[in-house]
């Protein structure tokens, strides 16, 4: 791996998933619907270097390939504001985890134990993305749960409850249920209107 860990973990988990998508080739699949390695390296540089981007734009990108493509991640993401101290790990580095781990786990590779600097984002994150979860859920409550015993309410107490390590949370709540290594219990009335 090109990794060190004196990286700041946006910039280790960029370089991981381009040694990632460089092993695994174009035409891998991806937990995104539709999209092999090639989309997804496509649409993280169009998400960084352009405020909209479109179809055709995505068609331009992948017609460089991905040498070119894992190339200009490789190079960085821009200053303002993919690496403004503070933001850039809440930013980046969790848009980095989260497509990561779409690539990993639609090809079969197992979750990563061995980064618990990745646990801390997919925490703060899960929490902020919770509060969102939650609201479409009314009048249920939310609860997470990790098991190291952290937890976290949304609303009243007695709804769904999502078990799970950090970043297993965190797939969940962006939409990779299937993937997420994560339980869901509670009440069913909750689990319901939280599965739908």
């Amino acid at each position: 791996m090109s990794t060190t860990r004196e990286l700041p973990l946006d910039a280790r988990e960029r370089l991981d998933l381009c040694d990632l998508l460089d092993d695994l080739g174009p035409d891998a699949p991806t937990l995104c619907e539709g999209w092999t390695t090639l989309d997804l390296a496509a649409h993280l540089v169009l998400r960084e270097h352009f405020s909209k981007w479109t179809e055709p734009k995505l068609t331009v990108e992948k017609a460089k390939g991905l040498p070119a493509l894992t190339a200009r991640l490789r190079a960085g993401a821009p200053l303002i504001p993919w690496r403004i101290p503070g933001l850039r790990n809440l930013l980046n580095g969790t848009e980095y985890l989260i497509h990561h781990e779409d690539i990993r786990r639609a090809n079969g590779l197992a979750p990563r134990t061995d980064r618990p600097d990745l646990d801390k984002i997919a925490w703060a994150t899960a929490r902020l993305t919770a509060w969102g979860t939650a609201r479409k859920i009314r009048p249920h409550g939310l609860e997470l749960r990790t098991p190291a015993g952290e937890t976290r309410h949304y609303g009243p107490a007695g709804g769904a409850v999502l078990t799970g390590a950090p970043v297993e949370l965190l797939l969940y709540l962006s939409g990779r249920r299937e993937a997420a290594l994560a339980e869901l219990t509670g009440d069913p009335e909750a689990v319901t209107a939280l599965d739908d």
